[in-house]
């Protein structure tokens, strides 16, 4: 059986746990790192197991699960972006192949501007960059507005609003935040505030300013860089990101198999197949 070891690091405003998933045999590929956020190293386990011909890192992000988010600490993708680095560095294991989720995929593109020395390919699979799509302002409103309800009612009402502009296909009209407040029970949610504030997603990342792709300096990089988006996303605003970023890069976006967690099966998308999604991920890192 792979062997799987677990580290913490402290650094600033952070303790952040990293993993390294050795393989049984010595392996030529490159180290493989998979990474999302706010998602943390459970949320690929799935996608961790078929990839044991070579070393993986997860690592659970400074702002939930395992690692910890000091009080006051700053939070924005750069910041992401150098605890990964962080990561790297003390593992000793780089240069890394990358396969970068969501707000992980955002995190990557400071992480490997700074350092384009610890990176070999990088998949950036849906990275949520509003800044390049056209409804970029009325998104950042919209994911404001889910912030404050969050604050003002907990949980519930404000996890219903996130689904409805995940689901959303296509760009968001001007009057988006007019319509009605979705009711959390049809997203199997509780309207109640249990009173805690502390969810990753709705407390911490969705607070942080849009990240702005500089499409030269990431060209200029020297990276292999690679958008990634989901066969099974429609036009929802992750996808039509990850469109963006491979056409400010002058690239085709690689389409994988499944929705925005296609490496994973879950109550919201049990069509998913890992398996089909990491043998697309070899291949496109095999291309290297």
């Amino acid at each position: 059986m792979p062997e799987t070891t677990t580290h913490v690091i402290e650094m600033p405003g952070a303790v952040v746990v990293y993993d390294v998933h050795e393989p049984d045999q010595p392996s030529d590929h490159r180290p493989l790192f998979i990474f999302g956020s706010p998602m943390g190293a459970a949320g690929f386990t799935e996608l961790v197991r078929l990839f044991g011909d070579r070393t993986v890192i997860t690592y659970d992000p400074r702002v939930g699960e395992r690692s910890r988010l000091e009080k006051g600490a700053a939070l924005s993708y750069e910041v992401h972006g150098d605890d990964v680095h962080r990561v790297v560095a003390a593992s000793g294991l780089g240069p890394v192949d990358v396969f970068a989720s969501s707000g992980g995929a955002v995190a990557a593109l400071p992480w490997l501007l700074a350092h384009p020395q610890e990176v070999g390919t990088v998949v950036v699979h849906e990275p949520p960059l509003t800044a390049l799509l056209e409804d970029g302002e009325v998104l950042e409103r919209v994911m404001a507005d889910i912030a404050a309800t969050y604050q003002a009612q907990g949980q519930g009402p404000a996890m219903a609003k996130f689904i409805q502009l995940v689901m959303y296909d296509g760009p968001l009209p001007a009057d988006f935040l007019d319509r009605p407040a979705p009711d959390p029970a049809l997203f199997g949610f509780s309207a109640e505030d249990d009173g805690s504030r502390d969810d990753a997603l709705l407390g911490r990342n969705l607070t942080m300013a849009a990240y702005h792709a500089d499409g030269h300096a990431l060209r200029a990089s020297g990276v292999r860089i690679l958008p990634a988006v989901g066969a099974e996303s429609g036009a929802a605003m992750p996808r039509r990101a990850g469109e963006a970023l491979a056409g400010l890069l002058g690239v085709e976006a690689v389409e994988f198999p499944g929705d925005h967690g296609g490496f994973a099966t879950n109550e919201w998308s049990p069509q998913n197949d890992p398996a089909v999604f990491a043998a697309k991920l070899r291949e496109v890192l095999d291309g290297d």
